[in-house]
């Protein structure tokens, strides 16, 4: 049984036009979202190829008919926008949910978006630095949030860095920045504002960590 899986874009990804598969449910034994990013290039997608009657009266039913998977309880609750009965959202995480589905199951991934920086992060971060000074904290919620930020925090930091607490939303995020060398002080437990928040307040406490 083979499962769509809905995500972003990497290096060596091709184009594809994800209504194709969305079009053939009968192809495949599931679907699973990856974020809120994925839902909502999925409904894009459906909108430019004039396909939401087509959903709304056929392929909605026939993909709730199969597991729907998501990673999260804010991509379950987009998902639920388009009709959709999810699975697996109180995993927490992709490993989790990974574990949850199972090997036994083939998926075929296709890219339904792709994620680039934003045009006016230097400046932003920029303008806070220039008033508030060094942070105490930075979370990342993404690998590719590290990706476009690192290079500007390093700069505007200098050797201040050290006194960052640095905290990831998952661990797939906290893999990224020790990847980069960077010591996390903080894991959500599970990617909730709740989870961050105690994660953050006990990694700022003295010798504290979560």
């Amino acid at each position: 049984m083979k499962v769509l899986l809905l995500k972003d874009a990497k290096e060596d990804d091709c184009g594809q036009d994800p209504y194709i598969r969305l079009s053939h449910p009968e192809d495949y034994g599931g679907l699973i979202f990856t974020s809120p990013r994925a839902v909502e290039a999925a409904e894009l997608c459906l909108e430019q190829n004039n396909k939401t009657e087509v959903w709304e009266r056929s392929l909605k039913e026939k993909w709730n008919a199969k597991s729907v998977y998501v990673v999260g309880n804010a991509t379950a609750s987009l998902v639920s926008k388009i009709g959709l009965d999810t699975e697996g959202e109180t995993c927490g995480n992709a490993e989790k949910l990974a574990e949850y589905i199972c090997s036994r199951i083939a998926m075929e991934s296709i890219t339904v978006y792709q994620t680039v920086a934003h045009p006016g992060i230097q400046g932003n971060l920029n303008s806070y630095y220039s008033q508030q000074g060094v942070p105490a904290s930075i979370t990342f919620f993404s690998p590719s949030g590290l990706t476009y930020s690192l290079k500007h925090i390093q700069e505007l930091s200098g050797d201040n860095i050290d006194q960052i607490k640095f905290a990831a939303i998952g661990p797939t995020t906290a893999r990224a920045l020790a990847a980069q060398g960077l010591p996390v002080s903080c894991t959500a437990e599970s990617p909730t504002p709740q989870a961050l928040a105690t994660g953050i307040r006990k990694a700022l406490q003295p010798h504290g960590c979560c």
